[in-house]
């Protein structure tokens, strides 16, 4: 599996619905990964939105990976799952997963954590917040230049988040990112499926 292109991250919805709807608009793009972030919704609706949008991805041979939530992840067999500092052991997740499924790992801008993610087996090192988000508006930023340090130091693919847009991606591709991970640049754009075909594009 190849993990390089558009990395698009589920906005918080409580409508399923809406939230299918949405994803459905991007798929056509071929992003790299769907990652399913839910932060509002009870467990319950959170595993019925995960165990659909893993149906929808599916449909389209497009990997989902659940966010923040190994034990779901493992629950609906879905593609992998992306953790944070606060998601447990990766090189347990690693083995819980199996080879076969994503594993990836928020370093945030902390070099021992990227370089302990990589020793645990990860598939990929995330950064962020490269630029200052509305999803996470208090978060520190990460320099460019890390991203580029760690695709030459690890050997695996680097993804990128926070606050990118069409307009900064080409500098974080530039600098090493091969999977830049978009939220609202997307899904709040006024033509959700021709943004995501453009940041297709960058890829080409």
């Amino acid at each position: 599996m190849t993990l390089r292109g558009l990395y698009i991250v589920t906005p918080d919805q409580a409508d399923t619905g809406a939230l299918l709807d949405a994803v459905a608009q991007v798929l056509p793009a071929r992003p790299a990964i769907v990652q399913y972030r839910s932060k509002l919704v009870d467990a319950d609706l959170r595993r019925l939105q995960a165990v659909q949008l893993l149906a929808l991805c599916r449909q389209s041979g497009i990997p989902l990976v659940i966010n923040d939530d190994l034990a779901l992840a493992l629950e609906i067999d879905a593609d992998g799952a992306h953790l944070g500092r606060d998601d447990g052991d990766l090189a347990g997740a690693r083995r819980a997963l199996g080879a076969s499924r994503i594993l990836g790992a928020s370093c945030y801008g902390e070099w021992w954590r990227a370089a302990a993610a990589a020793a645990a087996g990860v598939d990929y090192l995330a950064f962020g917040a490269m630029f200052p988000s509305s999803t996470k508006p208090l978060a520190p930023l990460a320099p460019l230049e890390m991203l580029t340090r760690a695709k030459a130091e690890f050997g695996l693919p680097v993804a990128a988040i926070g606050g990118i847009t069409l307009d900064n991606a080409p500098s974080l591709i530039t600098a090493g990112a091969y999977l830049p991970a978009v939220i609202s640049d997307v899904f709040s754009a006024p033509d959700p499926a021709a943004r995501a075909a453009a940041y297709a594009g960058l890829f080409d």
